[in-house]
């Protein structure tokens, strides 16, 4: 396992986040998805949800969360632990190694019973993960974000739902889940994060002693997110009972963290739509009224980027043509000396707020550890203000349209 320490005095709490990647595949997606909602309901040591509740009440009110998130085509299962730094209390107990064990006790000793995890536990977690699959449709903004990358991705792993597929959730049986279990423990690529004011030997030998873990066959895993080489332009209009319509435009960026481009493409992203400085806010937004909303944002670790709005319907053509002008706008270099200052103060700003909280913090390291691309923030900085005009300019011209996904009421046109 990799164990990452972070040490800082910034915090009076210890951050403690275990990572478990695996590729975003067909046959494994909703059993991965499942796993760390079952993880976190009782292990061994703390069977119930009260025995489990008791415990972090001990720990000072520590909190503990799971859930299960997609980076490009990755799938990542996150057990998280927030507890407090016994630095900063009079009760001298030795909270850090206590939150180690505990994480330790977790993953290493989940609840099994006749070889399999709890039936009970995996009966109702399935039911909770299938509802919130279905009420996907109830947050419009979520579901048409979701439907463009289906659209987008109709041959790609990057088309599936990080929580899985419904049908198959109502199958899963406890034993093969708890097999597929093991298997992930014991090849799969683990990192354990720690951010906090903490030594690192501690850290270090609380997780060889608590994190009982057979590795056996371990692998990594490529960073190779699919790329289409040719892109047609596509439209999708699907019609559901609602009185605002969304326009979603997603494009492939030909650009991942791993290029040397990236920063440049952040930089294209903030004038483009990603802050209210941006071409989309002020131009489709204020000064058209075209939209109540109008952003851009990065798939980073899969090289896309999705313009989305929300619309009067009748005014569809009218957004698309608007939205498509601002791309034109960014390849003929209509870019301000004060949109580039702007967007390349708020990123900086951004990339140092990251230093102000520890799950941040976390998912800024994470993120070059996935893509194998470990820059420090002062290199980030540092390449972000030596972008130029002309290379957000070269990064405009790689950009494709590849689907406009309109999703409007059932009225239709007569």
């Amino acid at each position: 396992m990799n164990v990452h320490i972070l040490p800082t005095d910034k915090f009076k709490t210890t951050t403690m986040v275990v990572h478990i990647e695996q590729d975003l595949k067909e046959e494994t997606v909703t059993q991965t998805a499942l796993l760390p909602f079952v993880l976190k309901r009782g292990c061994v040591k703390y069977p119930t949800a009260q025995q489990l509740r008791q415990y972090m009440d001990e720990l000072f009110g520590a909190v503990f969360h799971a859930d299960i998130v997609k980076k490009g085509e990755k799938q990542i299962i996150q057990i998280q632990l927030e507890i407090a730094n016994e630095k900063y209390l009079s009760d001298t107990s030795p909270l850090l190694q206590k939150g180690i064990e505990f994480l330790g006790e977790v993953i290493s000793r989940p609840l099994v019973e006749n070889g399999g995890f709890n039936k009970k536990i995996v009966e109702t977690e399935s039911g909770l993960l299938k509802k919130r699959i279905l009420s996907l449709i109830d947050d419009k903004i979520r579901y048409a974000n979701q439907r463009v990358v289906e659209e987008m991705c109709k041959e790609e792993p990057y088309r599936l739902l990080s929580y899985g597929k419904t049908e198959e959730l109502e199958q899963v049986d406890p034993t093969a889940l708890y097999q597929y279990y093991l298997k992930l423990l014991a090849e799969n690529p683990i990192d354990i994060y720690v951010v906090g004011d903490v030594q690192p030997t501690d850290v270090q030998q609380g997780v060889e002693r608590s994190f009982q873990i057979e590795r056996t066959n371990t692998r990594q895993l490529s960073f190779n997110p699919v790329q289409k080489e040719r892109v047609e332009e596509q439209v999708v209009i699907e019609e559901l009972e609602i009185g605002q319509g969304k326009l979603n435009i997603g494009c492939r960026t030909h650009t991942t963290l791993q290029d040397e481009d990236y920063e440049t493409l952040l930089i294209y992203n903030g004038i483009l739509g990603g802050f209210p400085h941006s071409k989309l806010f002020v131009n489709v937004r204020e000064k058209a009224s075209l939209a109540y909303y109008a952003v851009s944002r990065l798939e980073s670790h899969k090289g896309m980027l999705i313009m989305m709005s929300g619309i009067e319907i009748d005014r569809y053509e009218q957004a698309v043509e608007i939205m498509k002008e601002q791309l034109k706008m960014m390849q003929d270099g209509e870019i301000s000396d004060t949109e580039m200052q702007q967007t390349k103060a708020s990123l900086i700003n951004q990339l140092l707020e990251t230093k102000d909280n520890a799950r941040t913090m976390i998912d800024f390291a994470y993120n070059g550890q996935l893509s194998d691309t470990k820059k420090t923030l002062k290199q980030f900085i540092d390449k972000i203000n030596q972008v130029t005009v002309d290379a957000v300019v070269a990064i405009a011209k790689k950009i494709e349209i590849d689907t406009i996904y309109f999703l409007r009421d059932k009225e239709g046109e007569e």
